[in-house]
This record gives structure tokens, C-alpha cells and sequence, in this order.
């Protein structure tokens, strides 16, 4: 047995021995302090950040073991995880010491004593090597760099990227305390909000969530041909609700969904791409969607009900684009039919209870504006009387399984074992970037890769989404996603929110400038066409004025011209395309986790099955182009709805072009009905060149599904 399996009631092997007894006492305990600190101990939130870290810390250090020469040592691991806790503990009680000994002592910089420097420096050393033991060396060597940088790296680098070395005890100080360190936003982020879904998370699996799940999948795609895949889509996106997790939700709904379409006659290869695929977008899936909408409500200081609800068409704009390319493969080559797709009502109304009213109470709680905690605090109350409602109902009809679920005591430390385990990696992750967020912050690096980032697009939104794509890729084949969209947001987001913000900009140019405080800010610009602001230019020659308008001046001319909601608007744009790009590394090889896990639950070639999913989930570059060049997140509800629906019809042109297949073979004529048709259905709010690019496409749709039925079954003469 493994060490993770120690957080769990499983007594296979070496069955529930007393060290495990105390192991699960503690993460029991430890998951109803992450409850009981944001709802009733009013704590300041550093001591709560430094508890949440040093309790992650001893787990991660009992069930990701250090290995010397292939063995490991459990003494030792648990000695080296109370080292770290009793260290966050320490540093935490000595701040204030540590700023009224600065105060008293003039002329001296943060005065540690020989304590404080062994605990902070256990603090580092933990960050990088927790981080390695759970996600590998990528954030372990950005760590080092970041130090370094910010100790003595940054004064030997050119350019933008020059930076002023720090004294070690300032760079001590500042990595602890910060609000930007290790102790501050993000892992209040984690503490706060992300430890608690992670919880209800654990509640919602044991309640009996997922065999609901499965089952309302089957009632809705049980009876259209390839519906075996269209349950694994519906499932994977509500089981995203629960997880956040791209590979948690392959690991965990791929068990049945794939083994159910490859008996209906789809490729392994297929089948677990298509898994792969739609599991990647859990974390594309309000109201929760991963960790990501809480760091960008943090970020953006937007408020999180507002990120959840603009990302409910994305999302269904995303799972349908998958939804598409099950249902050409299925047409394609005759799939997906002749297995036994019968419902299990006793699991549907055993679980709906504790899956439909618990994330209703959540999403309404969220809706009304309270505290992302407040939330699932209270969908968990409200999950465990729900589950003794089943029980009671489940009594009085003779159900055995509405009683099976119900949340007593045992249940209760299941599910918190549960969420325990599975928010160890994004716990230590969120409190470990804290380290190279300050670095980023400390040097002012972020502002050289955003002139950076500028400089190489030209101005070109598209140039910068492709950039910013490449990255995150590369970044992303290392790291969870939600860690390299923090890490990616906190490099490009000011930049490609700044290039969309010069778009309005260009259109006042164009015009020409009346107020004269307002042309006189370009007077700083070394540009030809400064002396026409006031009058109007043409379009190349008010682009060609804002690319040469240097970074620290546009970042005090955009406020000034670009109104405060126009401005969030396009920082939340800049933030979503960002965390869609994050997301795929998931699917796209040569490191693509969530292709990985579905290949070896379908015995597919992984890189094959990589590639797939990477077809398959060909939506993740699609959606962030819609919001760049169309109002699908800061229009009108009518609007956002009208690209939304025009939008389908484009994707679907898209995906039977890459197929060479729609519901039929494709004839000649197709080709151009489908490549004009989805051009012209992706115009933004343009009704005319949307209807008609409608009629395109739905016209190939028509006539390909006739041209199938005819020829698959010809009809006879008497």
C-alpha cells in the first residue's frame, strides 16, 4: 500500500494501525479548522495561511516520501514535516518582534536573530522541495532562479530585464511577509476558498455524486447514436463541478466512460481522447472551475459570481465543440449503438438529492454575492441534511440505496479524508509560487515581460495570443495548470490587457482628440503623427502612434482615455484567454497528463491518444479568439447569447473540415459552403453575415445527412 492511502479507510495490506489511526484523526481535524476558520475563528490571515502550509507541509511529507538510494524513511518525513510546520508557526509569532526591533534599531535593515533565519530558510527550502515531490522540478528550479534574480542574477541582464540586487535579510523578509510572499494572496487564495471546494468536493464523491452523474448522462445522450461518448462529455463536465481536476476527473469518470464507448465500436485511441478532452474542461466549468476563478477574482479583484457567469456560454460553447466531434466520428464510421445504455432510477434519486440541491444552494449563495467560503461551508451543511432527507425518504419507500449514502460520522471523515488528499498538491503549489510571485513583483520583471510581450506582437492582438499560447504550452508541460496560469497571468495579462485597451485608443485617434489635457499626454511620443490627435488620422496611422508610445507612458495614458469598466472588461478578457491557454497542456503532447491517464485506462498509445485529444479539444484556441475579437464577455446578454449560438455553427464547419466528413461525405461543393459559412457566422453581431453563414452550414448539414441515409439505405422498386 502506498503512503496516500493512508488518508483513507482503506485497511487492505497493512490494515488501520495506530499510526494511521492518527494520521486520518489529524487530517479529519484539519479539515473542519479550514471550515471552522472562515466561518468562526476570527484569525488574523497570516497565522491562518502559516497553519494551512504547515499542515499540507506534514502530509505531503508523510505521503509523498523523501527517497535516499531508492528508501525511504517514515520517521524522518514526519520529523522533517514538523520541522516546516513549527517553522511557518515561528516566523508568524516573530513578526512583530521583528518590526518593533527594526523600529528601534535605526539604520539597520530586518533584524533576525539565529531562529528566525533557520525557520525562514526551512520555509524556502520546504516551498522548493515540497514542490518537487509533488509536481516535479519545474517550479523547484523557478524558485531557485527567482531567488537568485532578485539576490544577484539581475544586475548582470540587459535591458528590461536589469533588476537591483537585494540584501539576503530584505529578501528574507520580503518572501515571508509580503503580500505577494509566501504567506500572502495566493495562499490565502488556497486557504480560504480552495481548501474548502476541495472539501465539498470530497463530500460531493462519497455522498454518491458521481453515480448520478453517470446516470442523468445516460437519461440525456443515452438514446443519440454514439451516446456512450456523449455521456462521457456530460459527465466530465459535471463532474468538474466536483474535481476542478483534468486528470481527477479522466482518472475518475474514465473508468466507466471509456470501456462503455469502446464496447459500442469507438478506437481506444478515440475513445480516450474524448475523455481526455472533455475532463480538461471540469476546470472551464462554473461555478467552481478549479482554482483558476478564485486566483483571477483575487487578480482582477472582480468579483468572483461575475467570472462564474460569463463563463457559462464559453463553457458550453466548449463541451458542445467536443460534443461535435463525437458526433461526426459516430456518423463517420457507424458507431455507437448496441450497448446497453439501461438507468439505474435507485442511483438517479439517491444521488440527486445530495448533488442537484447542495451546488444549487452553492451557486445561489455565490450569485447572491457572499464569500466563496461562506458557500461551500454552506452547501456542505446543506448536503449533509439532505443526505439524511434521502435516508428518511429512502425508509419510507424501502429504497436501500437512497439509505446507502447517508452522511454519518464515518461518511463525514471519508469525505473530509477525501478533499484533504486531493488539495495537498494545489495547496503546497498555491503557498510554494508565492516565492517567485514575489520575486516577479520585488524586480518589477513582470512590467519587462509585458514591453517584451508588446514589443515581439506589434501591437497584434493575434500575435500576442500566440505568444502567450506558446508559453503557457511550454510552461504548462511541467506544472498543474492553475500554476502556470498564475504564473503566466502574472507576465502577460497587464500586456495583452494593454493591447486590448489600445484598440478603443486607435478609435478616439481616428476621430481625434477635443479635450486638450488629453493630447497633450502625447507629446511624449516620438511619433510624426502626434500633430494630428487633435484632429483624426486614418486607422494605420493611429496604430502606428500607439506602438510608439513608450510602456511607462501608456500605462498612465490608457486610464485616462479608456473608461474604468472598459478597462476591467478587457483585464478580465486578458485573464480568461490566459486560463483557457493554460489549460492545454492537458491535451497536447508531448506532455499532456490527462491524454496520459485516458490512454492507460483505455490501453491506447499514449501519444496517439494525445494527439486526439488534442483534436478533440481543439476549442481551448477557438473560445479565447472569441473573446479577444467579440463582446462574448463584456456584451449584452442578447449579444452574448447571438454569438454564442452563431458560434456553434461555426465550430461545427470547423470540425467537419479537419474530418473531411459533416453527417455525410463531403462533396465538392461543401468545402466552400462550410470554410465561407463558419467565416461568416464567426463575424461578431453582424445578424446578416450570421444568418447567412447559418444557412451555409446548415444547408452542407442537410444535404450531407440526406446523401448518407440514401446511400446507407437504398430503397427498392417493386
Amino acid at each position: 500500500m502506498t503512503r496516500e492511502h493512508w488518508l483513507s479507510f482503506d485497511e487492505s495490506s497493512d490494515g488501520l494501525t495506530g499510526l494511521r489511526w492518527l494520521l486520518i484523526c489529524f487530517a479529519v481535524c484539519f479539515a473542519a479548522w479550514h471550515v471552522a476558520t472562515n466561518l468562526l475563528i476570527n484569525e488574523p490571515p497570516i497565522w491562518q495561511n502559516a497553519i494551512h502550509f504547515g499542515g499540507f507541509a506534514f502530509l505531503a511529507s508523510i505521503i509523498f516520501p523523501a527517497k535516499f538510494f531508492g528508501r525511504s524513511s517514515l520517521t524522518l518525513d514526519a520529523m522533517y514535516g514538523l520541522v516546516v510546520a513549527l517553522s511557518a508557526c515561528w516566523v508568524v509569532a516573530a513578526e512583530p518582534r521583528i518590526y518593533a526591533d527594526t523600529l528601534a534599531i535605526t539604520g539597520q535593515a530586518w533584524q533576525f536573530n539565529l531562529i528566525d533565519w533557520l525557520a525562514g530558510s526551512v520555509l524556502i527550502f520546504a516551498a522548493f522541495d515540497f514542490s518537487r515531490r509533488v509536481s516535479g522540478w519545474v517550479i523547484p528550479v523557478l524558485i531557485v532562479v527567482a531567488i537568485s534574480y532578485i539576490l544577484f542574477l539581475g544586475e548582470y541582464l540587459p535591458g528590461v530585464f536589469r533588476a537591483a540586487s537585494l540584501p539576503l535579510d530584505d529578501i528574507l523578509f520580503r518572501t515571508i511577509y509580503n503580500d505577494e510572499g509566501l504567506f500572502g494572496i495566493l495562499a490565502n487564495i488556497s486557504s480560504s476558498n480552495i481548501a474548502l471546494f476541495m472539501i465539498f468536493g470530497g463530500f460531493l464523491v462519497v455522498s454518491g455524486a458521481s453515480d448520478f452523474v453517470i446516470e442523468i448522462s445516460k437519461v440525456v445522450a443515452g438514446r443519440i447514436r454514439g451516446g456512450a461518448a456523449f455521456v462521457a462529455v456530460l459527465s466530465s463536465a459535471l463532474t468538474g463541478t466536483i474535481s476542478g481536476s483534468a486528470v481527477a476527473n479522466t482518472a475518475s469518470t474514465g473508468v466507466i466512460t471509456i470501456p462503455l464507448m469502446k464496447s459500442t465500436g469507438f478506437r481506444g485511441r478515440f475513445a480516450a481522447g474524448i475523455e481526455a478532452a472533455a475532463s480538461t474542461g471540469g476546470q472551464l466549468m462554473p461555478p467552481i472551475m478549479g482554482a483558476g476563478a478564485f486566483v483571477m477574482a483575487s487578480y482582477t479583484s472582480i468579483p468572483y459570481a461575475t467570472i462564474v457567469a460569463v463563463s457559462v456560454i464559453p463553457a458550453f460553447l466548449y463541451f458542445l465543440s467536443v460534443a461535435f466531434v463525437v458526433r461526426i466520428e459516430a456518423v463517420k464510421h457507424r458507431v455507437g449503438e448496441g450497448v446497453d445504455m439501461s438507468i439505474s432510477r435507485a442511483k438517479i434519486y439517491a444521488g440527486g438529492l445530495t448533488f442537484v440541491i447542495p451546488l444549487g444552494v452553492m451557486i445561489y449563495l455565490l450569485m447572491a454575492g457572499v464569500t466563496p467560503s461562506y458557500a461551500a461551508s454552506g452547501a456542505i451543511g446543506v448536503l449533509i441534511a439532505a443526505s439524511w432527507i434521502s435516508w428518511l425518504i429512502g425508509q419510507a419507500i424501502g429504497s436501500r440505496d437512497m439509505q446507502s449514502n447517508v452522511m454519518n460520522i464515518k461518511r463525514i471523515c471519508e469525505a473530509c479524508l477525501f478533499g484533504v488528499r486531493s488539495g495537498v498538491l494545489t495547496a503546497i503549489l498555491m503557498v510554494s509560487i508565492g516565492v517567485i510571485n514575489n520575486a516577479i513583483v520585488t524586480s518589477g520583471i513582470g512590467n519587462g515581460f509585458s514591453l517584451m510581450i508588446a514589443q515581439w506582437s506589434q501591437g497584434s492582438l493575434g500575435v500576442a495570443i500566440l505568444l502567450i499560447g506558446l508559453a503557457s504550452l511550454v510552461l504548462g508541460m511541467g506544472l498543474p495548470v492553475t500554476a502556470a496560469y498564475i504564473i503566466m497571468a502574472i507576465l502577460c495579462a497587464p500586456a495583452l490587457a494593454g493591447i486590448l485597451a489600445d484598440t478603443m485608443i486607435v478609435e478616439q485617434l481616428m476621430v481625434g482628440l477635443t479635450d486638450p489635457s488629453q493630447s497633450a499626454l502625447f507629446m511624449l511620443v516620438d511619433s510624426p503623427y502626434v500633430a494630428k490627435v487633435a484632429t483624426g488620422m486614418t486607422e494605420q496611422e493611429a496604430w502606428s502612434l500607439v506602438a510608439a508610445i513608450p510602456f511607462e507612458v501608456a500605462m498612465t495614458l490608457r486610464p485616462v482615455l479608456v473608461d474604468v469598466e472598459s478597462l476591467t472588461g478587457f483585464l478580465l478578457i486578458a485573464h480568461l484567454i490566459i486560463f483557457w491557454l493554460s489549460q492545454d497542456s492537458n491535451v497536447t503532447p508531448p506532455v499532456c497528463l490527462a491524454a496520459f491517464t485516458a490512454a492507460g485506462i483505455a490501453k491506447s498509445p499514449p501519444m496517439a491518444t494525445g494527439f486526439q485529444a488534442w483534436r478533440a479539444a481543439k476549442g481551448l484556441y477557438i473560445v479565447p479568439l472569441l473573446f479577444a475579437y467579440t463582446p462574448l464577455i463584456t456584451g449584452s446578454l442578447l449579444e452574448m447569447l447571438q454569438i454564442g449560438v452563431f458560434s456553434l455553427f461555426g465550430i461545427y464547419a470547423i470540425n467537419a473540415v479537419i474530418a473531411r466528413y459533416a453527417e455525410g461525405p463531403l462533396a465538392f461543393w461543401n468545402w466552400p459552403c462550410l470554410v465561407g459559412g463558419a467565416a461568416l457566422c464567426f463575424v461578431p453581431l453582424d445578424l446578416l453575415f450570421n444568418l447567412i453563414g447559418l444557412f451555409l452550414v446548415s444547408l452542407v448539414m442537410l444535404w450531407t445527412h440526406r446523401q448518407n441515409e440514401f446511400f446507407n439505405h437504398p430503397t427498392t422498386e417493386d
